[in-house]
């Protein structure tokens, strides 16, 4: 056996380094370098297994093929049929769904509801195709137990309590019909005997390696020659036998995603892999994880609330920054139809400081209330607070307001919020803060039906958005009656393309100021 060696490997980049430095060499981040203990590379690298069981896929349709270089006018590009996963607003997130041979990687806190929406689209899928959930994190019980409360219990989805690396990779090569399978129901845990059986084991009503097992009593899938989606929670608990470093470390989901994603693009699997969050909200292990996957998605929300969003951060087979919005429920995660209803508070009446904002998620146009407080400062230091905008752009917003338009905030404290728990990101946001910050620093409200969106410069114009003919019409629909839009938004014959809502376009943060006055 290999003398273990100590390296240090930069959660950044992933990058080597023989000793430790303060600053990587490769990515030039700070504090980034982990010590790891792993075996020194030699010919008799158990990662040949690897290779071995990679090559089982081969030949299955898969995204990637061994070959010579040619050229690109002979390559034949094939487009991919997205499949759905059963769930409208995951789909809209995908861009149309689940890709053949694509990897997906899902993020968020702990108990956002990760593996309650993973369940639900392998059981939704798992009557016409052969499914596989890897469970590292939970034993087969606990799986079992949340597919009852979730109302899934007779879902033929495959079952596997498993983290080492080369044990999965034989299974997806196997495939469901060539392991023993048991006809009968998923046995639930009735006493607690049962319920400290290992996360390691399974009951299977054959012989052979009780590594997996069906959730539900149908066999329609178990003639199948290979799965077409599988789902590992989570990559934090797999690990190779070719690294001698413990599982989570950078070097272990590195090499085993790398692994994972390799046998996906052979066979055409669908592989979807759950990753740990750090207390900043990024993804735990090394930021090179995020770049070997072909998507990757991000929960977002309080998990206090009962509405969950996810984000796509990137997407090779769809839209970036798509937006889909989920309801938690006894029976799982529901998808919102109209989610502009949760970004808008319900006032009997016009309050101060709030403004609605038409905002855009991806493709979707959504409308968003803006909530402003101003309030006179108890401190020397005036604080400037901002939740789910960007805090430095709303100090320059400030001192926009306070140059071109004459409104003073010095001596006050200012406090941002977006309702709902969204975050948004684009800075057709800034002439909806202005409008909230100046109604509360007035203390008048804006009149009622009002929206407004549109880009701040640093010379007081108003800069235009992007797409805002949808935005407009979706304000039309839920029933606004007036709008502040950017001059260039303006469309020609407004009338009667948008019938019943005002426009009112402006070139400047004043002229907007005095539209407002003007509605008054």
């Amino acid at each position: 056996m290999a003398k273990p060696q100590t390296v240090y490997i930069c959660s950044e980049c992933g990058g080597k380094s023989a000793k430790w430095q303060g600053q990587c060499p490769h990515c030039q981040a700070w504090n980034t370098l982990v010590e790891t203990a792993e075996r020194s590379v030699d010919a008799a690298r158990p990662g040949a297994r690897h290779g071995a069981a990679a090559a089982q896929f081969a030949g299955r349709g898969g995204l990637t093929a061994a070959s010579g270089p040619v050229l690109l006018t002979q390559v034949q590009a094939e487009r991919h049929a997205h499949r759905s996963s059963g769930i409208d607003e995951l789909d809209r997130v995908l861009g149309g769904g689940l890709v053949p041979g694509g990897v997906l990687l899902l993020g968020g806190d702990p108990g956002i509801g990760k593996s309650t929406l993973l369940l639900q689209v392998l059981a939704n899928l798992s009557a016409e195709l052969p499914v596989l959930y890897i469970s590292g994190e939970e034993s087969a019980a606990q799986v079992a137990l949340r597919a009852q409360r979730l109302g899934l219990k007779d879902a033929p989805v495959r079952l596997m309590a498993e983290t080492q690396l080369e044990v999965m990779l034989d299974e997806l090569a196997r495939g469901p019909g060539a392991g023993p399978s048991q006809g009968g129901r998923f046995p639930l845990p009735t006493s607690p005997i049962e319920r400290g059986r290992s996360n390691h084991s399974l009951p299977t009503g054959g012989e052979g390696r009780g590594g997996d097992a069906p959730l539900g009593g149908q066999r329609a899938n178990a003639s199948m020659g290979a799965y077409s989606i599988a789902v590992i929670d989570s990559i934090q608990t797999v690990y190779t036998e070719a690294l001698s470093s413990a599982p989570g470390s950078v070097s272990q989901v590195r090499e085993c995603a790398a692994q994972l994603t390799r046998a996906a693009k052979a066979s055409g699997i669908t592989l979807v892999l759950v990753g740990h969050v750090t207390k900043e909200g990024a993804l735990a292990g090394p930021r090179v994880l995020e770049h070997m996957v072909d998507t990757v998605l991000y929960f977002e929300g309080d998990t206090q609330s009962r509405f969950r969003l996810i984000r796509a951060i990137k997407n090779r087979f769809g839209a970036v920054n798509e937006l889909g919005v989920f309801a938690m429920t006894e029976h799982g995660l529901k998808g919102v139809s109209n989610p502009s209803a949760i970004f808008l508070s319900t006032h009997a009446e016009p309050v101060p400081g709030t403004c609605v904002l038409a905002t855009l998620e991806g493709t979707r146009p959504l409308l968003v209330e803006v909530q402003a407080l101003v309030d006179n400062a108890a401190a020397p230091s005036p604080r400037r607070l901002s939740v789910g905008l960007d805090a430095a752009r709303l100090a320059m917003l400030l001192a926009v307001l306070h140059r071109h338009a004459g409104v003073a905030s010095g001596d006050q404290d200012v406090f941002v919020n977006a309702v709902g728990g969204v975050r948004i990101t684009e800075p057709a946001a800034d002439l909806a803060v202005l409008l909230a910050i100046q109604s509360s620093l007035r203390n008048r409200p804006l009149p009622r039906g009002l929206l407004a969106f549109g880009e701040v410069g640093l010379a007081g114009e108003i800069r235009p958005a992007p797409r805002g003919q949808e935005r407009l019409r979706e304000a039309a629909k839920l029933g606004f009656s007036a709008a502040i839009i950017p001059a260039a938004n303006a469309p020609k014959g407004a009338g009667k393309q948008f019938e019943g809502l005002e426009l009112h376009p402006v070139s400047r943060i004043e002229e907007a100021l005095d539209v407002v006055r003007g509605l008054g």
